[in-house]
């Protein structure tokens, strides 16, 4: 008995491989952005039924729901942008959505399929508040300088060599005024509070302990 099915066109077989092949991409997206990313396949040569695949329904939609306006603004404007990339969006309880459309064409230059990501940004939004209340500081000044390393007599060595490499010079032949400023900083971080201390700074600058606490008193 003959059959009455018309044989399909090389359009058609084109738009069915390009359709086939478009399912593959929205499946693996969906996978890899689960469960936050709603990933829609649109069939736009039959917009009344437009979704084919859809992965992570955030939106509520089904199979063979139709096309939305991008999608029916691309049947019937064939120089729409093939990429809307990142724009402001929402699902239908209100959650604020990222998304992007990608319009398919076929070698005739027409849009056979959309591909449509709908990221839901709601839990990340929270995330960042919660992230900013930890992070956030007083803006006060504190009454101090407080250090979290514990120092060792050997940074001290260290912090007093570091400075007067800057200077281009060696630690016993700073002038009055840089060894004030040194020794003050050294107490400003707290190394100068170690038992010990004043000693190994007045050993290494070459000066006396008794140099180091009228540096302290001139503070």
């Amino acid at each position: 008995m003959p059959s009455n099915k018309q044989p399909s066109s090389p359009a058609e077989n084109e738009n069915q491989l390009l359709l086939r092949e478009a399912k593959k991409i929205a499946t693996a997206l969906g996978k890899m952005f689960a469960p936050s990313c709603e990933v829609v396949l649109h069939d736009l040569t039959h917009p009344e039924h437009a979704i084919i695949a859809m992965e992570n329904p955030l939106s509520g939609r089904q199979i063979s729901d139709p096309a939305t306006e991008m999608g029916l603004a691309r049947i019937q404007d064939d120089q729409f942008p093939d990429v809307v990339q990142n724009y402001e969006n929402h699902f239908p309880d209100g959650r604020p959505a990222k998304s992007t459309s990608i319009g398919l064409r076929n070698s005739q230059g027409e849009f056979v399929a959309a591909l449509c990501m709908n990221l839901d940004i709601s839990l990340f939004n929270t995330m960042q508040q919660v992230l900013s209340q930890l992070t956030a500081v007083n803006n006060h000044e504190a009454p101090l300088n407080e250090s979290l390393k514990s120092w060792k007599l050997d940074d001290i060595k260290t912090e007093i060599n570091h400075y007067a490499a800057t200077l281009n010079t060696q630690p016993r032949a700073l002038t009055s005024q840089q060894r004030q400023k040194l020794i003050r900083h050294l107490s400003d971080q707290g190394m100068l509070q170690l038992r010990g201390a004043a000693t190994t700074a007045a050993d290494t600058l070459g000066i006396s302990r008794v140099s180091i606490y009228n540096a302290l008193k001139g503070q």
